[in-house]
């Protein structure tokens, strides 16, 4: 496509040269088709970068307001699956760690057996005070790492008297495919993904 407009910008110069009128405009014709035709090669091939790129600002963005707005509300509940009956509890623990959204349980609950067994959750979190909430549907995956496990006992130290990163009960894991749905009184729902 790119080789047809240049061409085409190139047959119009030509053109253009047979008459006397337009022939002292040719050499200002011929940078505006250079210019034309480099533009849109740049535009061919740093498109693409730049909408993957803007697609990662706008999921880091939902991902930071979504933990904020977790951590503003102080409690929200994890809906998990045992067989064919719902579970729900609440939790307190969201951190952002390494460009993903964290929660921490441990891994002798019963709400950790059934993540592991049943990665796929729901979050609801209430700020009674705005009249919002929160709905997330993910999957959560484990993440084993000591860094992980460190990095939410230091922002959580009132855990440390129960969990160490070097024990084997921490369990931390990681939002995943996760689509989150604002809500209002009378205002519309909206969506965002990371």
């Amino acid at each position: 496509m790119t080789t047809k407009i240049f061409m085409r910008s190139l047959e119009i110069s030509h053109l253009i040269s047979f008459y006397p009128i337009f022939a002292r405009n040719l050499h200002f014709m011929k940078k505006i088709t250079t210019i034309l035709c480099i533009t849109t090669l740049l535009l061919w091939f740093f498109l693409p970068a730049a909408q993957a790129q803007t697609q990662e600002i706008m999921e880091k963005n939902a991902m930071t307001e979504v933990c904020d707005f977790l951590k503003h509300c102080g409690v929200y509940y994890i809906a998990t699956t045992e067989g064919d009956q719902p579970r729900v509890r609440p939790f307190g623990t969201s951190v952002i760690f390494e460009d993903r959204l964290y929660i921490q349980t441990g891994k002798r609950k019963e709400v950790a057996k059934q993540m592991l067994r049943n990665p796929k959750i729901e979050i609801c979190a209430y700020d009674a005070a705005a009249g919002t909430w929160l709905r997330i549907a993910a999957t959560v995956i484990p993440d084993e790492r000591r860094e992980a496990k460190l990095f939410m006992l230091d922002a959580y130290p009132m855990l440390k008297s129960m969990y160490s990163p070097d024990d084997d009960n921490t369990l931390v894991l990681y939002l995943s495919e996760a689509t989150a749905t604002f809500y209002s009184f009378g205002g519309e729902a909206r969506k965002v993904r990371f």
